[in-house]
């Protein structure tokens, strides 16, 4: 059905362009700033340290995301799970919390008795570079197991219903079912996750601080280069940063639309 065009479709389309325009001149500002000095930041060893650490600690604290995430969303989506709500909510309160607070969490936590204890059998978190997957982990960690817990509520049960008619265990059906129907959803969530970690600042400055060439990360390399007044540098690691977490997010938005394909091409017409 052909609809007129309305006063309200002209002010929803000027108000879409301007934020686009404005978002356009700002990431333009920095890519045009930061580009003369893109090479040299390449060839710094305080980059290349911050670009390989950030990598590195992103990939393990997504690893260990999807490892807890994953059983605490089945847990809160398909177990008879005492206190379900309560437990929701306490998984999922870190996503309204500002990541200031959640590195202060941490770092009272391993200032502890507690921490000391974990210190002494070696685990050392607190200005360490395992603190920075600490911090990571603890951001992203009520992210992931929302967007599990909502793609398995969203499957349906019927085949892993029928699977244990035939005797499949619950573990045979979570590996052979769920797991399988969950893969895009899964994938998404990893590249997602990934683009959040390898940014994430706040929470790691809280419980590492920001050491040269020890625990700095491409924020923290931001940060340092913003605060020692070399802004040219500061603007070249933030396109370095643009350019990962644009990459993550097309390969998002690509196997989204592959995902909702597929969708489309198994629904009944």
């Amino acid at each position: 059905m052909k609809q007129n065009f309305s006063l309200f479709d002209g002010a929803s389309l000027l108000i879409a362009f301007l934020t686009v325009l404005f978002l356009t001149a700002s990431v333009c500002t920095i890519v045009i700033g930061g580009l003369p000095f893109l090479s040299a930041a390449f060839r710094s060893a305080e980059v290349l340290f911050s670009i390989r650490l950030s990598l590195i600690t992103s990939t393990i604290s997504t690893l260990l995301c999807f490892l807890v995430g994953i059983p605490c969303a089945y847990a809160l989506a398909r177990c008879r799970m005492p206190l379900r709500n309560l437990c929701r909510l306490i998984l999922e309160l870190p996503l309204s919390l500002p990541y200031l607070v959640l590195g202060l969490c941490l770092l009272m936590m391993f200032s502890s008795d507690v921490g000391k204890m974990l210190k002494s059998f070696g685990i050392r978190v607190i200005f360490e570079p395992a603190g920075i997957v600490m911090a990571q982990w603890m951001v992203n960690i009520p992210f992931v197991i929302r967007l599990m817990r909502t793609a398995l509520e969203e499957l349906d049960g019927r085949l892993e219903f029928i699977a244990g008619t035939l005797g499949a265990s619950r573990w045979q059906r979570f590996l052979t079912i769920t797991l399988p129907l969950c893969r895009n959803s899964i994938l998404m969530a990893a590249i997602l996750t990934w683009s959040r970690a390898i940014g994430e600042f706040g929470a790691t400055l809280m419980l590492v601080g920001v050491t040269r060439m020890k625990t700095e990360t491409l924020p923290a390399s931001i940060y340092l280069n913003i605060s020692t007044g070399d802004n040219g540098m500061a603007m070249a690691s933030a396109i370095i940063l643009l350019a990962i977490s644009g990459i993550a997010l097309l390969l998002s938005t690509l196997l989204h639309r592959r995902t909702a394909s597929r969708m489309e091409g198994a629904s009944p017409s």
